[in-house]
């Protein structure tokens, strides 16, 4: 099967869901309204209802709204009116523990502002504001506040070591008196999902993460969130993803797709695959397109088409892996990009990324296809940093112009490898 009719039978497979069109209006559960007063409460109990009675749309009214955590279910549209603001609080004790994945391992810590687990049929629309406000004086600080402190690095190390020595998931707790950020919107094990002309902004960390889910579609969204581990969208051991037309100002990767981190991503052992992003617009974030760092449990069959990328983006493709993460990467398809300024690199293999070659699992990158590219300006195309026993093989790059280079390409890869080079331009 060749790549347009690879492509054409993933989307053939992705369908956005079906909603009952009977409203449920979440200003008729609000018993007294202060504007600053959380209306989790009725915004869930609209939910329930509305699943409990065979589904439909919740909405929410135009207006700025508190809330704390909501819970999304089967067969519910939870829908944002043009004007509708809706703030979420940054009090850590408003946030109860649920099962998650925190940067690919599973554990038990804060419930996501938005959060869904083994359901299907949800969505969440309208051109409304989706307000995380996360800032260095609250979440972001945990990262690292403005004395330099990194709160969040113990209990990451902590966390890493419970993978690494197979600790039960129910001993793995974290949450209150710990500093591990939740996610804007966690979907978890759900299926036909449809994420629509939503804005979010100052989210604590990641900000769109579906897991182990299928059969989802990303449009029309646009994500303005400057902290550290901002990504904006990663969809992690997900099938049959379609991201189209959105825009991306993010503090870290503006798409990441994800697998497991090490052990935890071993033992699930399912890749994210069949997933496309096209008609995207990047202006600001570390990698417009990244794969991994967690990806210990592959990544394949990706499309990349007729994104735009301008401002402040350091690379445009990137791939972070390291020994102690392995899996396999392939079957990547890059065309019709339009680049106007890159920082760095066009295409970045790093697997000295973290732990780098100490481990004993391979990082495998293979069977990349690039075509019709134009850069007016990166500082250098290729950038691949490898180890002895790790495999980068069989990239393609065609058609393609590169302007401004500054830097010589430096591929450091140590297995006979095959990179073709077919009509393109390399201009200083």
């Amino acid at each position: 099967m060749n790549n347009l009719k690879k492509q054409n039978s993933i989307l053939d497979q992705i369908r956005i869901p079906f909603f009952n069109k009977k409203k449920y209006f979440v200003k008729e559960y609000i018993k007294f309204f202060n504007k600053k007063n959380d209306i989790s409460y009725a915004i869930n109990n609209a939910i329930n209802d509305c699943h409990n009675n065979g589904g439909g749309i919740v909405i929410i009214p135009n207006g700025e709204f508190y809330t704390s955590s909501i819970i999304l279910k089967s067969n519910v549209n939870l829908h944002l009116q043009d004007d509708t603001v809706l703030k979420f609080y940054t009090d850590p004790n408003k946030y109860y523990n649920v099962f998650t994945r925190w940067e690919g391992i599973e554990c038990i810590n804060y419930i996501s502002l938005i959060y869904a687990y083994n359901q299907k049929n949800i969505a969440i629309t309208g051109k409304g504001i989706l307000d995380g406000q996360a800032s260095f004086y609250n979440w972001w600080s945990w990262k690292n506040d403005i004395n330099g402190n990194h709160l969040q690095n113990d209990d990451v190390k902590i966390l890493k070591n419970m993978d690494k020595n197979n600790i039960s998931i129910k001993n793995r707790i974290f949450g209150i008196n710990h500093f591990l950020r939740p996610n804007f919107i966690q979907l978890y094990l759900c299926r036909n999902i449809f994420i629509s002309d939503i804005h979010i902004i100052n989210s604590p960390m990641w900000e769109i993460h579906p897991v182990l889910s299928e059969n989802i579609t990303i449009q029309n969204i646009k994500i303005n969130s400057l902290g550290p581990n901002n990504d904006g969208c990663n969809p992690e051991s997900c099938n049959n993803v379609l991201i189209q037309n959105s825009i991306f100002y993010t503090g870290d990767d503006c798409i990441a797709i994800k697998s497991g981190t090490n052990n935890d991503g071993r033992k699930i052992n399912i890749p994210s695959k069949n997933i496309i992003i096209k008609k995207c617009k990047m202006y600001h974030g570390h990698g417009a397109i990244t794969l991994g760092s967690e990806c210990s449990g592959g990544i394949k069959n990706i499309f990349i088409e007729k994104c735009t990328i301008n401002g402040i983006i350091q690379s445009f493709f990137k791939v972070k892996n390291n020994a102690e993460r392995g899996g396999k990467i392939n079957n990547i398809y890059i065309k019709n990009i339009n680049i106007k300024f890159i920082q760095n690199y066009f295409f970045n293999i790093n697997y000295l990324y973290d732990e780098g070659d100490k481990g004993d699992f391979i990082p495998i990158v293979k069977d990349i296809f690039i075509s019709d590219i134009n850069v007016e300006h990166c500082l250098q195309v290729f950038n691949i940093n490898t180890f002895k026993k790790s495999i980068v093989d069989n990239i393609l790059l065609k058609n393609c112009v590169f302007k401004g280079l500054k830097t010589p390409e430096k591929i450091l890869i140590y297995n006979k490898y095959n990179i073709n080079i077919i009509n393109t331009k390399f201009i200083s």
